[in-house]
């Protein structure tokens, strides 16, 4: 048996790109930079070294993720594996891309984490000038506080109906 499941959280390093196959499929293409933290021999400190992840998104969700995702969005992606070669040119060439299933938005809008928003001007548009997303997340109803019991002085804990 074996498992191909991947689970990465990074920025994106471009805006994404979406293009159609010839059958009509939406194909959405971005990169996402993910650091890894190794001690510096020489200095002894810790430092980020980035790796570069390509990711692949295909249909109807691609071409509405394409509206909110731009470079430097922080997101978490769960995915696999895909290898894949060709020639070009004569040369072999070769990738190993995530081909995404979910998609998380890490960072809101409004932050000023550094990430450039991905709604419009009134999120605090950095250059991008797409719309809003038309939906916003519930808001969770506060749990009913539980009530208080209600103890009869004439009954006792030791009542002989207790089945047990």
């Amino acid at each position: 048996m074996s498992i191909n499941r991947v689970i990465i959280s990074g920025n994106l390093t471009r805006d994404p790109e979406l293009r159609s196959t010839q059958s009509g499929m939406d194909v959405l293409s971005f990169g996402v930079a993910v650091n890894d933290r190794r001690r510096n021999p020489q200095t002894n400190e810790w430092e980020d070294y980035p790796n570069f992840v390509d990711c692949t998104m295909f249909g109807n969700r691609a071409r509405s993720l394409a509206q909110y995702l731009s470079k430097g969005t922080k997101v978490s992606i769960e995915g696999k594996l895909r290898w894949s070669q060709w020639e070009r040119d004569g040369q072999k060439r070769s990738k190993l891309e995530v081909i995404v299933d979910e998609l998380e938005f890490m960072s809101s809008r409004n932050s000023n984490g550094g990430a450039p928003s991905y709604g419009g001007d009134a999120y605090g548009n950095q250059g991008y000038s797409a719309p809003a997303p038309a939906y916003s997340a519930p808001t969770p109803a506060p749990a009913p506080a539980p009530a208080a019991p209600v103890i009869d002085a004439s009954s006792s804990v030791y009542d002989d109906d207790i089945p047990f």
